[in-house]
């Protein structure tokens, strides 16, 4: 019964081949757009310039299905991860009669993708204010994930007026990886990733996540990643996903915690041993970070209306605990009313 719900949840989740849903030993080629990859509710796009560039910003605009509250709430991805996963978050939003609007970062996702143009998460705010301005929606819950938190801490300073309540989940920068890592170049990142094939790849996701979920759970992500390899334009991807990376080290947040005054839960699993960079890192240094909970368990305290709650799981703990992520979520969300 436990086996048949996990399938449940992450099938209303995980991104879906089109045309042909069984998994073939050799993936097809997949656009850096994800353009033949289905969304669990409908996208839509929002016109932008980034550098000079017209781009295009994908988003979901999902009403609620339970008797509207009048209140949204926007999701924020992680960085190895598109919009389309958040499914059973939106589904339990919706039902508690939230609007949910979980958009894809320019270079992420069904959004577009520049190889020439830096990444900065203060870029993505205003990205995010034009969206919300766009849909007409003044103040939003904010539920980020992973490097969406370098987003969404950015959106609470910036935003207060217009933020309630901010769910850091899983939660990239609470430490400062300048200290750990070295600066790497981006090219070395690039190739790096080239050179890592599929199998690497899910080894990597299981244990750095620390996931409680099965292999198989994930290999539609490495499935994804392997198609995306297949396509001609797998070179400018490539250098857009590497540049994330330099942007998570070199951007760090974790200073401007205290400055955060709108109330903030941060959800942590006890098994999140997420460490951008710890490959780089020098041997002796490795041990120091990634230990997600016991830094958002030191740092709550510094922090204006933070609290912490752990989870028995792994970095993907609205995969892993969805029933329990749901309803701590929900009664957080709750509390703001």
């Amino acid at each position: 019964m436990k086996t048949a719900l996990v399938a449940a949840v992450l099938a209303l989740s995980l991104p879906i081949v089109a045309p042909d849903p069984v998994r073939a030993a050799e993936p097809a080629a997949v656009g850096i757009a994800l353009e033949n990859y289905a969304y669990p509710y409908p996208v839509a796009f929002l016109p932008l310039e980034h550098g000079g560039h017209a781009v295009r910003m994908a988003y979901m605009d999902v009403p609620p299905t339970g008797p509207a509250n009048g209140r949204a709430v926007l999701l924020l991805h992680g960085r190895n991860f598109p919009a389309g996963y958040w499914a059973p978050t939106i589904a339990a939003l919706s039902a508690a009669g939230y609007r949910v609007v979980a958009p894809d970062q320019i270079q992420f996702g069904k959004s577009s993708k520049l190889d020439d143009v830096p990444v900065r998460f203060d870029r993505m705010v205003q990205d995010t204010a034009a969206l919300l301005d766009h849909l007409k929606i003044g103040k939003v819950e904010v539920i980020a994930h992973s490097m969406g938190n370098h987003v969404g801490v950015r959106w609470a300073l910036a935003h207060p007026d217009r933020t309630g309540r901010l769910v850091m989940y899983g939660p990239v920068g609470l430490e400062d990886y300048r200290l750990y890592t070295p600066s790497t170049p981006l090219e070395k990142l690039v190739a790096d990733d080239e050179a890592k094939g599929p199998e690497a790849y899910l080894n990597e996701l299981m244990t750095s996540y620390g996931l409680t979920l099965p292999r198989e759970a994930m290999a539609p992500y490495v499935e994804l990643r392997e198609g995306l390899k297949r396509s001609g334009e797998w070179p400018r991807y490539a250098r857009s996903f590497a540049a994330s990376a330099v942007a998570i080290r070199d951007q760090p947040y974790l200073h401007d915690l205290p400055k955060v005054s709108v109330p903030v839960l941060i959800l942590a699993g006890e098994r999140d041993g997420t460490a951008p960079g710890k490959g780089y890192a020098r041997p002796e240094d490795k041990p120091r970070f990634g230990h997600v909970l016991a830094r958002a368990q030191a740092l709550a305290p510094t922090m204006k209306n933070a609290r912490v709650e752990a989870f028995d799981a792994g970095h993907l703990l609205h995969l892993e605990r969805t029933e329990r992520f749901n309803a701590v979520v929900l009664a957080f969300l709750g509390e703001g009313r």
